[in-house]
């Protein structure tokens, strides 16, 4: 099964660290205005999910949020949730822990998207 969002190893450390502080987490992908375009960290239910928001899967079993707008420029890559050290200006829980989470990309292949058009 393709994946359309994943994590590194680092990404998986820092969310499990943050689900032991906070609970239960989820994400959405941030479209750019405050916070560019991180990918967000918040407890379970702090933000409100709408309709027009896709879920691309879970990481660390952490559902993982995209506007559906978004979604339509993105739905060619698998996003890698990554993090690197520093703080951005940001409201994600991982601001504090002095590291942030860094969304990279890779397009899926031509087999790849006939599979995930099925």
């Amino acid at each position: 099964m393709i994946e359309r969002v994943i994590a590194t190893d680092a990404a998986l450390e820092l969310i499990a660290l943050l689900q032991k502080k906070h609970g239960p987490l989820m994400f959405h992908q941030s479209g750019g205005c405050c916070d560019g375009s991180s990918p967000m960290c918040y407890p379970d239910g702090e933000l409100i999910i709408g309709d027009q928001d896709v879920l691309l899967g879970y990481i660390g079993e952490t559902p993982f949020y995209m506007h559906q707008n978004q979604f339509e420029y993105w739905k060619h890559t698998q996003l890698i949730i990554d993090v690197v050290e520093g703080r951005g200006g940001m409201f994600s829980l991982e601001g504090v822990e002095g590291k942030r989470f860094l969304t990279r990309s890779r397009a899926f292949t031509a087999e790849e998207n006939r599979e995930l058009q099925i």
